[in-house]
C-alpha cells in the first residue's frame, strides 16, 4: 500500500472516530443501558441536567414517565435571576416561540393600595452585555417544558427514554447506588450509570428514604386561569393584600392571566358551611380584586376549572449516599409566593455541572471524588438558595399574617416599600435572584421591622405611645425573629 493511501486511510479514520465513538455510546446507551449519568425526571431540572452534562462530553440516560405536556398551576414565573441562569446553561431559547410574556417587576396592592416594584437595572448581574432592565418570563408551564425537552433530545450524548423508575439499585455491600430499574412498555427494565441524578419533583418517591427532611406542607394555591383579563399594570406580577391570604396573578399568554389564590387549612371563610372554597373566593376574594380582573374572575369561576396544588417547604440536607444526587423539589421546597423556585433549579445545576465538569472530575466512577464535590456544592449553592427559600417563608407569614404583630410586620413592609429608592430596588433583587447575600436580606428584613415599631408611634393616639414603645415594639421584634429565625437556623444546618 502506498504512502499516500496510508496518510489518507489515518485521517479518514482521525475524522471518524469521534462520530464511532458517538455511535457506540448511543449503542450502549440505548441497548445496554449503560451511561455516565442516569437523571430520573425530565422537568426542569432533569432536561436542564442533561443538557449541561451532554454538553460536557458525558454520556446521559434521561428517564421520564410521560413525555406528554404536563399542566400544572404552578412553574409558571421565572424570576430575572433564572433567566440569567438559563442563559449560562445556553438554554435561553427555550424562552422562545412560546408566547411567553416578559415581566418587569411587581405591583403590590395593599388594601387597594397599589406600590410599584419595578426589577432593579443597578442589580443586573450578568455580563452587562445589554443595558436593559432585568426581565423575567411569565408562561405555560407545559410549553417551556417540552422546549426544555427538545433541547434535551437534540443535545450530543444525551438520549431521552420513556419510562416509569420504579425503584434504585444499590450495592448491597457498600451501598452504592448503581443505577434504576424501571417499567418500560409493560417490562421490568433496568439503566446503570457512575452517577443517578432524582429529580422527580414535589412528590417524590425516593425522597423519604435518603433525606432526612420531610415537606412541611403550610396551605394550597388553587388556581384559574382568567381570558383576557385587563390587569392594572401589563407586564408585572401583581400581589392582592387583605384581611385574608395573599392572591397571585400574571399573565402567561397573549390571552391567559394566571391568578393563585392561597387557602391555609381550616380557613373558615373556605369551611363547606361557607360554601368552601369556591365560596371563600366569591366572598373573599373577589371583593378584594382590582376592579379591572373581577368580570374575567368571575367568568373563570363559573367555569368551575379549579386546581390546586400544595404549598410546600422542605429544606436542603447534605447528601452523602455514594452514586446519588437529589436536586429540585425532590430536595428542597419553598413557598411559591416569590415565584424563585426555578431560579433555584437552575442555579443548581449549573453550580453542579461545574463542580461535576470532566476537568475536575475525569472519571465519575471515582465516587469518593464524586461525593466530595456534591458535599461541596450543598455548601456553595447557599448564597443563592438560602436568600430565596428565607425570603420566600418570611414573605408569606407577613403577607398571610394573621395576629397584631405581624399584621404590623405588614404594615410596616408595605410602608417600608413606598419610601422607595433601596428599600425598593434591593428587596426586589433578593426577590429577582439577583442578589445572593443573606445578610442583605437579614438587614432589610429587621429594617422593615424597626419602620413597622416607628409606623405603629406615628400612627398611634399620644395617649396610646407608652404601650407601643414598651409593649408592642417588643412584640414585633420578638415576632420578628421567630419569623425569620427558623428558616436562618434550617440554613446554616448541613
Amino acid at each position: 500500500m502506498s504512502t499516500t493511501s496510508t496518510l489518507v486511510q489515518t485521517l479518514t479514520k482521525t475524522k471518524l472516530d469521534p462520530i464511532i465513538a458517538a455511535d457506540d455510546r448511543e449503542v450502549r446507551r440505548r441497548v445496554h443501558h449503560e451511561a455516565d449519568i442516569v437523571i430520573v425526571g425530565a422537568g426542569i431540572v432533569g432536561c436542564a441536567a442533561a443538557v449541561a452534562f451532554g454538553k460536557q462530553g458525558r454520556s446521559v440516560i434521561l428517564l421520564e414517565r410521560s413525555l406528554k405536556e404536563p399542566d400544572r398551576i404552578v412553574g409558571e414565573l421565572l424570576q430575572p435571576g433564572g433567566v440569567q441562569a438559563l442563559e449560562k446553561l445556553g438554554l435561553r431559547d427555550c424562552l422562545e416561540d412560546i408566547d411567553a410574556i416578559p415581566c418587569y417587576g411587581y405591583q403590590v396592592t395593599f388594601h387597594k393600595e397599589p406600590v410599584h416594584i419595578p426589577y432593579p437595572s443597578n442589580l443586573l448581574l450578568s455580563s452587562q452585555s445589554s443595558p436593559a432592565a432585568p426581565e423575567g418570563r411569565s408562561f405555560h408551564h407545559g410549553r417551556f417544558i417540552q422546549k426544555l425537552r427538545e433541547a434535551a433530545r437534540t443535545t450530543p450524548n444525551v438520549t431521552v427514554i420513556e419510562s416509569t423508575v420504579t425503584d434504585v439499585v444499590k450495592n448491597g455491600w457498600t451501598g452504592q447506588i448503581l443505577g434504576v430499574e424501571c417499567i418500560t412498555n409493560g417490562e421490568k427494565d433496568y439503566y446503570f450509570g457512575a452517577l443517578t441524578l432524582i429529580s422527580d419533583g414535589y412528590a417524590s418517591k425516593f425522597r423519604k428514604s435518603y433525606l432526612p427532611h420531610t415537606p412541611q406542607v403550610r396551605s394550597k394555591f388553587w388556581g384559574l386561569e382568567l381570558i383576557d383579563a385587563e390587569l392594572p399594570l401589563p407586564n408585572h406580577g401583581h400581589v392582592i393584600l387583605y384581611n385574608g391570604p395573599p392572591i397571585l396573578i400574571y399573565q402567561i399568554g397573549t390571552h391567559e392571566t394566571r391568578i393563585l389564590i392561597d387557602i391555609p387549612e381550616n380557613l373558615p371563610s373556605a369551611s363547606v358551611a361557607n360554601g368552601g372554597v369556591k365560596g371563600h373566593m366569591l366572598n373573599v376574594a373577589l371583593p378584594n380584586l382590582p376592579e379591572c380582573v373581577r368580570p374575567a374572575f368571575k367568568a373563570a369561576l363559573e367555569k368551575g376549572k379549579l386546581r390546586s396544588m400544595p404549598n410546600s417547604f422542605l429544606p436542603p440536607a447534605t447528601q452523602k449516599t455514594p452514586g446519588l444526587i437529589i436536586l429540585g423539589d425532590a430536595m428542597n421546597m419553598r413557598h411559591p409566593l416569590t415565584g424563585g423556585g426555578m431560579t433555584v433549579a437552575f442555579n443548581d445545576v449549573h453550580l453542579l455541572s461545574q463542580l461535576l465538569a470532566p476537568e475536575k472530575v475525569p472519571d465519575l466512577e471515582k465516587t469518593d471524588v464524586v461525593t466530595r464535590q456534591i458535599g461541596r456544592f450543598h455548601w456553595e449553592r447557599k448564597n443563592g438558595s438560602s436568600v430565596i427559600n428565607i425570603l420566600a417563608m418570611a414573605l408569606y407569614s407577613l403577607f398571610a399574617a394573621d395576629d397584631a404583630a405581624l399584621l404590623a410586620l405588614q404594615n410596616g413592609c408595605f410602608r417600608y416599600f413606598q419610601i422607595g429608592g433601596v428599600c425598593i430596588s434591593e428587596p426586589c433583587g433578593l426577590l429577582a435572584g439577583l442578589i445572593g447575600r443573606p445578610s442583605v436580606l437579614v438587614y432589610h428584613f429587621f429594617a422593615v421591622a424597626f419602620y413597622a415599631i416607628w409606623r405603629r408611634l406615628i400612627e398611634a393616639p399620644v395617649w396610646r405611645m407608652p404601650y407601643v414603645l414598651l409593649v408592642e415594639s417588643v412584640l414585633v421584634i420578638y415576632k420578628a425573629c421567630v419569623v425569620i429565625g427558623p428558616y436562618l437556623l434550617c440554613e446554616m444546618r448541613s
